[in-house]
């Protein structure tokens, strides 16, 4: 199970915001967020807040019912301060273990509530075998624009490792049945650093989610969170750690790969063949916008504070079924938080952030130096990491910061 929640100041019943949040919220776009958080099976790596059905202690109707309630709890909160929404993400947990009709009618409530702005993205997150032709012609009818993928690998050992339930060629056709029921817009997610994972097996991985004629690809370290069976199994000594050197290989050979394909790096770990397949909610993080996180454990963001949901599904259900707020705790962004987390972000992406927006001139000339930021980016008044920034990225940002 995913760790414990942080604390924070208590969350006013009503879920009421401070004036000064209300007035700014959606300054830098506004979006949502729905959690759902039910898996057939947790797969050993992960610490999301996820359960099996015999764990959530909820019904997958009863978790439904209560995410439109919390959507209309939102427009109680928000009043008219939220501007129409821009983006839509239902991830989890497996989000398409619930009907196709289930995620329609949470889409509906947002878009009911708040409207959606016009050319909205809405993503779904899906595992390859919890799809299939009809349901992602449904998703599509119901205002779907994007669908995640979780493929991690064709290889069948790294698949096993990972406890993943699907067969190496089900993301790539799951691909294919998705673009055939009209989603321009495809996403599939790797898993990179694996212990057994071979250059071979990760090249062949690329190659398929290369094939599969999608637009994005997302690549992920594997990283070995605390409290999984992953952990354990590392701890025994029954695998190896990850290795950090492994791991900037397979970087680079994914950056390789892709980029020879026609794609581009716009964040870290995710490529696009245009501008308008990179995920716009995934960006609306990384630039500081507002979101609204439905859902157990979901985290929200609106003007400067931040809030995040009690982790059971069936605590989160009966505060929601009360009228009460769902949220654990909350804090209130200073201005030296929102300063920190605005370098953290923004220096992931390739756009990089403007030069004058960074208090330490001095670390960033020395990462200039050092060939961590790009020099043509900094004459044009920004900082923005080069291919070796990248594979260093969290220490750039941590130097920058100090």
């Amino acid at each position: 199970m995913p760790g414990d929640l942080p604390e924070g100041e208590p969350v006013p019943a009503d879920g009421a915001l401070p004036d000064a949040a209300l007035a700014d919220v959606g300054r830098k776009g506004f979006g949502f967020y729905l959690h759902v958080p039910f898996c057939a099976s947790r797969c050993g790596y992960c610490d999301f807040n996820t359960y099996t059905p015999s764990e959530s202690g909820l019904d997958q109707s009863d978790y439904v019912s209560a995410a439109l309630k919390e959507i209309a709890f939102a427009k109680r909160v928000l009043g008219g301060s939220a501007p129409e929404v821009q983006t839509v993400f239902i991830g989890g947990g497996t989000p398409t273990l619930l009907p196709a009709d289930d995620l329609a009618r949470m889409l509906d409530a947002v878009g009911d509530a708040f409207g959606l702005a016009r050319g909205a993205e809405i993503t779904t997150e899906a595992n390859p075998e919890s799809v299939n032709a009809t349901s992602l012609r449904r998703l599509r009818q119901a205002g779907f624009t994007r669908i995640s993928l979780g493929m991690q690998s064709t290889a069948v050992g790294v698949l096993k490792i990972l406890e993943r339930n699907h067969t190496p060629g089900r993301a790539r056709a799951a691909a294919a049945e998705a673009r055939e029921a009209g989603f321009a817009h495809v996403n599939l997610d790797l898993i990179y650093g694996t212990p057994t994972e071979t250059p071979a097996d990760f090249a062949a991985s690329l190659a398929s989610a290369i094939a599969a004629g999608v637009d994005h690809v997302s690549a992920y370290s594997l990283i070995v969170e605390d409290g999984t069976r992953l952990a354990k199994q590392v701890r025994r000594g029954d695998l190896p750690m990850p290795s950090d050197d492994v791991a900037a290989d397979r970087y680079l050979a994914a950056d390789r790969a892709l980029s020879a394909a026609g794609f581009s790096w716009y964040e870290v770990s995710n490529w696009a063949t245009t501008p308008a397949g990179q995920c716009k909610h995934n960006l609306l993080y990384w630039r500081g916008g507002d979101w609204w996180g439905i859902g157990p454990g979901a985290h929200s963001h609106v003007g400067g504070v931040r809030w995040w949901n009690v982790k059971r599904p069936a605590a989160y259900a009966d505060r929601i079924n009360d009228g009460v707020s769902p949220g654990h705790a909350r804090e209130l962004l200073t201005d030296e938080d929102r300063y920190v987390e605005d370098v953290m972000l923004r220096l992931r992406l390739a756009e990089g952030m403007p030069l004058t927006a960074i208090r330490d001139a001095a670390a960033v000339a020395q990462a200039l130096a050092d060939g961590l930021l790009d020099e043509t980016a900094h004459k044009n008044g920004r900082a923005a990491l080069t291919l070796r920034g990248r594979l260093l990225a969290d220490a750039v940002i941590r130097e920058v910061l100090a």
